[in-house]
């Protein structure tokens, strides 16, 4: 029997490449290689075209040439996606797991592929269909459609200056650093440096999928994965593809980006790239601007290149690079930031017998970063010059992890080491001053999961060391070295699931996680808008306490969950105001007695995998300080106590798609003291494609049809998101998953 790749993603469909009046034979599997009868088999369309046997076997006459779709699904159960080129000779074999559905509750956001019983952290999944049919002008906006996710200027990187682009998830809020981490192939992108997301980076055609998983992480991934994990998952090269699309829109904004696959036997390449600009629109609110304000903008170009080969069933080399070059205008005339990004990674995936898998990876990246900053006098018609800021970081990490599966129990271990350099130059209205610095994280876990009837669970632990190393900091000739310092974090997790029946789980969990402070926020001062942000040596770790509760209830044509969470953080970075002039607000890092969230996070889903569909998405965020001697009761800037989304999705082969989506975020606040308020806000958008020609479609995407601009920020000047937003295009696509 020959064993076929899987991909990570579950309930997509299937696609291979056969012959004209083919007879196809395979069988359906569980994950334990056990015989799965009475299975129905589609075409992708939900209605059977046979059934597998008492020993899991079928048979399937095809007669027509190129992509086809095959599909096993059950009440809870589904193949996984895989991508083959078929001879009618081979075996196949379609293996079933918990479906997209079941697994909206799982035990932990596993570092391995093996998966025994429901599991149980709220995880939510966006498929590269659901990230490219929506309407959005970039990737951080597409992941909008999870109702917890929002960034910390409540904009995107379609104009936010990157440094203000970290992420809120369980209302834990965010400054210019995210508390939540963001992979790809096992490997970190958040900025080595300051910890935000350069969301530009990688095309859209190379990313597959991607799964949120709220909740602390740091049990399998250590810092940084405080509030949550989002694991991207890029596309990996699946033989002779093409993909061009074409975009332009209001603004002056224009999109391409494609990308194209090869293989020869076991090899296989991608490349993939993006080059997108736009005019931007002006961020300060029209009663308050002035000359000196402009449009904000961003010209980005990206790419990325793999190179696989594999070997016996499930083995893979690979080798990949990522490559970001962008420049903004943050919104007047002196106030711009660039970017070079490089980042670089391999890997091997590997197999030792049917019960044994594991993975190596190897990565870096080099990057530099510019960006300068100004002030502004009150009428807002003149604008200095005050700093010019260059940031060089390089960074180098390798992880590795197995696992062992045997019946209903299985064990997973791993390690992982990170090292990070950074020289922060700054030209203010005096001495250069130089700040050089080393960051080094080393990290160990293992994780036990098993499943006794109706129950399952897994167990997790994870032992950390983090260390700042060789810090300088030059003010003209003076030299001010800082002490070397490290600390050694455990982060435990337990987490359970009961199969009350087989359409409702309960689940439960608590865990341990922290986040070591970054280099930016212990050496970087910087600014946005008129206030600035001071840099703080002093800051340690943040310790956070979790746990959660909730129900998933999985019907025929409806699926729902609740999770009820609690978070504690010790020690939590925040940044304060320190002083203020009539055109300035100054604010420093410093480490707050604690802060708290608890709340609800909820899920709906209607006729998945049919003609019309619909998504609902709700949180409720109850952020609070609990421990200071100043704030203590006030809300967690820039966090919503309620958020909504919604989405309407209709399709037809024949027709194309439509997307109608809605998102309601509720009142925040913009300052520690929470006295400058960001009002709620509604935003409808909405999204059409229809195919006009073999392989090709046409779109328009329309982003704030009710053109109420949103408050992004007080800095003290209210700067709002983005107006009525029109873009339309074309996109060719061939070969690959396409029919």
């Amino acid at each position: 029997m020959k064993l076929l790749k899987l991909m990570p993603l579950v309930g997509l469909l299937s696609t291979g490449v056969v012959y004209a009046q083919a007879t196809l034979h395979g069988h359906v599997v569980d994950r334990t290689g056990s015989a799965v009868p009475g299975v129905p088999i589609d075409l992708g369309d939900r209605m059977a075209v046979t059934t597998s046997g008492s020993d899991g076997s079928f048979t399937l006459q095809i007669s027509a040439s190129g992509s086809i779709v095959l599909r096993a699904h059950g009440a809870s159960m589904d193949s996984g996606p895989v991508t083959v080129t078929v001879d009618p000779s081979a075996d196949l074999r379609l293996v079933m797991a918990p479906s997209a559905i079941q697994q909206q509750a799982t035990v932990t956001a596993t570092r391995s592929a093996i998966e025994i019983g429901p599991n149980a952290v709220t995880q939510s999944s966006l498929t590269s269909e659901q990230l490219e049919k929506y309407p959005a002008l970039t990737f951080d906006e597409s992941l909008r459609q999870h109702p917890g996710f929002e960034l910390f200027r409540r904009s995107s990187g379609w104009v936010q200056n990157p440094t203000s682009q970290g992420i809120s998830l369980r209302g834990l809020g965010s400054t210019a650093v995210s508390r939540s981490l963001i992979l790809a192939d096992n490997a970190p992108l958040n900025d080595p440096f300051g910890g935000w997301v350069h969301w530009n980076e990688l095309p859209p055609d190379a990313i597959d999928s991607v799964t949120i998983t709220s909740g602390g992480g740091s049990d399998l991934y250590g810092s940084s994965a405080l509030g949550g994990v989002i694991d991207i998952v890029p596309g990996h090269p699946v033989g002779p593809r093409a993909d061009l699309a074409l975009t332009a829109g209001s603004e002056d904004t224009r999109n391409a980006n494609g990308r194209g696959d090869l293989q020869q036997g076991r090899w296989s390449e991608l490349i993939a790239g993006q080059d997108f600009r736009t005019a931007g629109y002006i961020l300060t609110a029209p009663d308050v601007r002035g000359p000196v304000d402009v449009p904000a903008n961003v010209h980005f170009q990206n790419g990325r290149t793999e190179i696989d080969r594999t070997y016996g069933d499930i083995g893979r080399f690979f080798v990949a690079g990522n490559l970001l070059n962008e420049n903004r205008n943050n919104g007047t005339p002196k106030t711009i930031n660039s970017t070079r990004l490089w980042r670089y990674l391999g890997g091997n995936d590997w197999a030792a017998g049917d019960r044994t898998t594991g993975r190596v990876r190897l990565y870096g990246s080099d990057e530099s970063y510019n960006q300068t900053f100004s002030s502004i006098n009150a009428a807002r018609t003149t604008e200095t010059l005050t700093r010019l800021q260059k940031v060089e970081t390089q960074e180098l990490g390798a992880s590795t992890d197995a696992s062992y599966h045997l019946g209903n129990a299985a064990f997973i271990a791993g390690m992982d080491v990170r090292d990070i350099r950074a020289v922060d130059r700054e030209q203010p209205n005096g001495p250069l001053q130089v700040t050089s610095s080393r960051q080094r994280f080393i990290g160990g876990f293992g994780e036990a999961l098993a499943q006794w009837r109706r129950l399952s669970g897994a167990f997790s632990v994870r032992v950390d060391s983090a260390s700042n190393l060789d810090t300088n900091v030059f003010t003209g000739p003076a030299l001010k070295p800082t002490p070397n310092r490290s600390e050694v974090v455990p982060s435990p997790r337990l987490g359970l699931v009961y199969q009350v029946s087989r359409t409702v789980n309960i689940h439960a969990s608590g865990y341990r996680a922290f986040r070591t402070p970054t280099m930016n926020e212990l050496y970087r001062s910087f600014q946005v808008g008129q206030t600035t942000t001071q840099a703080n040596a002093n800051l340690v770790s943040e310790r956070a306490t979790g746990a959660e509760g909730g129900v998933t209830v999985t019907l025929p044509r409806i699926s729902a969950q609740a999770t009820y969470f609690w978070i504690e953080i010790n020690r939590p970075v925040a940044s304060p105001q320190i002083a203020s002039t009539a055109t300035t607000i100054t604010l420093m890092r410093v480490n707050l007695g604690q802060v708290q969230s608890q709340g609800v996070e909820t899920s709906v889903t209607l006729n998945e995998g049919h003609a019309l569909s619909a998504v609902i998405g709700y949180q409720y965020a109850h952020s609070v300080v609990t421990k200071d001697p100043v704030l203590t009761g006030k809300r967690l800037p820039d966090v919503p106590r309620e958020s909504t989304t919604a989405q309407i999705r209709y399709r037809r082969p024949r027709y194309g798609d439509f997307v109608l989506a809605g998102r309601y975020s509720g009142r925040a606040y913009d300052d520690s003291a929470n006295t400058f308020i960001l009002h709620p806000f509604f935003e409808l958008d909405a999204y059409a494609s229809r195919p006009i020609a073999r392989g090709f479609s046409a779109f328009v995407s329309l982003q704030n049809l009710t053109d109420r601009r949103a408050d992004v920020s007080r800095t003290p000047l209210l700067t709002q998101g983005i107006p009525f937003v029109a873009q339309g295009g074309v996109r060719f696509d061939w070969g690959g998953n396409h029919l």
